[in-house]
């Protein structure tokens, strides 16, 4: 799907080819490396690149959250080691990457192909879908849904006398 007639930033197509994998899988929060390789190859992404170009872009060069070294790039953000996800605005950003002008976070579209158009919509929708920061939805963690379960047990007293009264009872 690379159009002939654009030359592509190495960033520019790992950015396109992690858009495709989360308009692909919309379930899925993040990305291996090696899905991000293998969806850069499947997507003929890869032509011409060298895999240490590509394992330095997706270790560093791209990544939000982590130290800059030669750019100071925002398009990845690494949500836990080895795995990735595209960069939300509201994401935190390592401090040295904050330095200076903002840092590009996406493909400008002069400078890919009218073929990936739609992956620069989709992200815009995407990212305006995201819930603000702090807003998390929480009913699926199983910890939070414990939340006042069991306050019947000393509903009649004050916590500090039935834990007073449970170690009488051990004695």
């Amino acid at each position: 799907m690379v159009s002939t007639g654009i030359d592509l930033l190495l960033a520019d197509r790992i950015w396109l080819a992690v858009a495709m994998l989360h308009r692909d899988l919309p379930d899925r929060q993040d990305f291996s490396r090696e899905e991000i390789r293998k969806k850069l190859t499947d997507s003929g992404l890869d032509m011409g690149l060298k895999r240490t170009s590509i394992h330095a872009h997706l270790k560093e060069h791209m990544v939000a959250n982590v130290p800059p070294s030669s750019t100071r790039y925002r398009m990845l953000y690494e949500t836990r080691p080895g795995y990735l996800r595209l960069f939300r605005p509201d994401d935190p950003v390592h401090p040295l990457r904050q330095i200076g002008k903002l840092t590009k976070h996406m493909p400008e579209r002069e400078k890919v192909s009218p073929d990936y158009f739609s992956l620069l919509d989709w992200y815009d929708d995407w990212i305006s879908k995201q819930p603000p920061p702090g807003t998390a939805n929480y009913d699926d963690d199983p910890l939070i849904r414990l939340i006042g379960s069991g306050k019947h047990i000393w509903a009649d007293e004050h916590a500090d006398e039935y834990v007073e009264n449970l170690r009488r009872e051990d004695i």
